[in-house]
């Protein structure tokens, strides 16, 4: 494992020196790990949406094609 140094206020290390009980160390080690996987799923999540984008905007077309022919049709009927 790496170690990294960490800079904080004074008062600030003075109020963790008055929770012993907690473990700042493992406390800032979730932190960072939970942090760097939210933001690595974010990244995927883009990446996955940018793929998807030609496939959305062909499904937009198709369904805009669609909704044309069928107002087409109902005018040619007299119905609109």
């Amino acid at each position: 494992m790496v170690s990294i140094t960490l800079s904080i206020p004074e008062e600030i290390k003075h109020k963790m020196e008055e929770f012993p009980e907690m473990n700042w160390s493992g406390f800032i080690r979730k932190t960072i790990i939970e942090k760097t996987q939210e933001l690595s799923w974010k990244e995927q999540m883009l990446t996955k949406l940018k793929n998807e984008q030609p496939r959305q905007e062909w499904a937009v077309r198709l369904q805009r094609a669609s909704r044309a022919s069928r107002v087409k049709q109902l005018r040619s009927k007299g119905l609109v």
